[in-house]
Order: structure tokens, then C-alpha cells, then sequence
């Protein structure tokens, strides 16, 4: 599950954070503003500046879905703080869009990030009480899971260790903290079918990728592809590197066809074994284009 973080750029203005021996502060997400420059035309007048292209990044944020975890990303200009930033919008909860295909947060609203900082692969980080404020294991569990896989989605981070207000917490909502929490403690967590592609409100066309992975029978992840009408104008499977009691991945292309660009929807899901009937169902909503 682990995947380097994708961008435009090299990200090695995190990996020599992390690098150098002791704790490293992560720090704040500084905007990249666009460099402009300019050069005079060959009549000999200057033309007008031009901004230099803004370097972008591409960063996991977990969030859950009917119970388990659930990856979405985000894109936007590079920042040195990458992993404070990443944390930071996890804290803000699901965007609209996402709301509205049921995706949520466990994490309490109005946590805020205090600190963040990595040493020898592990990742401190810093949480207000808002943090801790609720203590159900639901809550419990489903919270250090979302910020585990946030920050271990970067090479230089391993596990995660936790504090409110300075305070190592040892114990949240009867889930026992021993040391460093790793994406394996919480495995747990991951629901039978992972989309990790299309993302919610993604423009999508044909033919599209849709991958992931999956625990599920005989290792066969079954697909649809359906139209504003509630059509399915696409249906077929394909099948996990891994099934039947181990998760796999898996990754296709499905052709569509559709008369005109409008709002759709990729259904993922598994056939029982029992009746035949779609179990473990994740829906993406996208905008499929003609």
C-alpha cells in the first residue's frame, strides 16, 4: 500500500528534512508563488513578464467510507511542508464533493495540527485536545488510522507516534498506544475494495483506469459503469494479483459509450458467492465525457 508521493517535481526538500540525524520539523506549507521574468523582444522593447509554470505535487489524504478507510488526493502548488500540509487538510474533513458520495472523517472537527516533525522514520505528531475529545473506539480507531496512512504514504515515514498538547497519548478510546503505529497495526481498517483511481468528481474518458486493491473471492473485482440515467452503459471484471483472504491489486481499462458528457458513476464492488448479489459496493461519482 505504501506509494511515494506523486509530483512534478522531486520531493527532496522533504526527504533532507527527514534525512539529517534527530528530529526534524516538517514545518509550515509556505505557497510556491510563481517566479515571473522578462526578456527583451527581438524590436528591442521588453515584453510583458510571464510567470514562470507553478510546480505542482500530489498527495494522499484517507479518509473513510461505510466503515473503512478510503484514499482520495489532492493536487495543488509545491510546498516545502508537504507532510504538515497534507495533515492540515486531512484535519479539514472531505471536500463537498466528496461529502455528498458519503465519504467522512473520523477525526473530531476543529482538531488542529501543533507540531510535526520526523526522526529515524517516525513521524511525531503534535494534536490539540480537540483531538481527543470523543473516545470511542470507533472514533478511536478510525482516527489514528486516517493520520497513520496520511503520513506513511511518504518514505520517510514508517509509523507515527501521537501527542495532544505536548502529551504522549497512551491510550485513546481503549485503543493501547505502545510505541510507533504502523499501516500493518491497522490493516484492519482497509475495506474489501480499495478505488484508488478514478477519484470523486474526476472527469473521466474512455477507455478509463480504474485500479486499486482488494480482499475479495477468487480475487475477482467486478465493474460498472453507469450514466446519469442510472444505465450501465459498461460491465465486466477483472481480476486481483491476490485474492481469498489476501489483499491484491488490480487495474483495467474499461471502454464506455456514452451520447453526451455528463455526470456518472463507477461502481466497484464484489458478486456473492451466496446469491450472486453485489456486496462490498464502493461508488465513485464522475463526470463521464463523450
Amino acid at each position: 500500500m505504501k506509494r511515494m508521493i506523486a509530483m512534478a517535481v522531486t520531493v527532496a526538500a522533504l526527504s533532507a528534512a527527514c534525512a539529517e540525524g534527530g528530529a526534524r520539523p516538517l514545518g509550515p506549507a509556505p505557497i510556491n508563488e510563481p517566479a515571473t521574468s522578462s526578456s527583451p523582444s527581438p524590436t528591442g522593447e521588453p515584453e510583458t513578464p510571464s510567470p514562470t509554470p507553478t510546480q505542482t505535487m500530489t498527495y494522499e489524504l484517507w479518509f473513510n467510507y461505510d466503515g473503512y478507510l478510503f484514499l482520495t488526493h489532492r493536487t495543488e502548488p509545491f510546498t516545502a511542508g508537504v507532510g504538515s500540509r497534507a495533515i492540515e487538510m486531512l484535519l479539514g474533513g472531505p471536500t463537498n464533493a466528496e461529502d455528498a458520495a458519503k465519504v467522512g472523517t473520523s477525526i473530531n472537527p476543529g482538531t488542529r495540527l501543533l507540531g510535526l516533525s520526523i526522526d529515524d522514520g517516525v513521524a511525531m505528531v503534535n494534536l490539540d485536545e480537540t483531538f481527543s475529545a470523543e473516545e470511542t473506539p470507533a472514533i478511536a480507531v478510525g482516527s489514528l488510522s486516517q493520520i497513520v496512512y496520511t503520513l506513511t504514504q511518504f518514505d520517510s515515514v514508517d509509523g507515527v507516534v501521537f501527542e495532544v498538547e505536548g502529551t504522549p497519548l497512551t491510550n485513546f478510546g481503549g485503543y493501547e498506544l505502545d510505541g510507533a503505529l504502523r499501516r500493518a497495526d491497522l490493516a484492519d481498517q482497509l475495506p474489501w475494495i480499495l478505488v484508488e483511481s478514478p477519484g470523486v468528481g474526476e472527469r473521466v474518458s474512455s477507455p478509463v483506469r480504474i485500479s486499486g486493491s482488494a480482499n475479495v473471492f477468487e480475487a475477482t473485482v467486478s465493474i460498472a459503469i453507469i450514466d446519469e440515467q442510472g444505465r450501465t452503459v459498461a460491465s465486466t471484471f477483472t481480476t486481483a494479483t491476490c485474492g481469498t483472504g489476501c489483499r491484491g491489486k488490480y487495474s483495467t481499462d474499461v471502454l464506455y459509450d456514452v451520447g453526451t458528457t455528463q455526470p456518472g458513476t463507477i461502481r466497484v464492488y464484489e458478486v456473492s458467492a451466496m446469491d450472486g448479489s453485489p456486496i462490498h459496493v464502493v461508488d465513485i461519482p464522475v463526470t463521464l465525457t463523450a
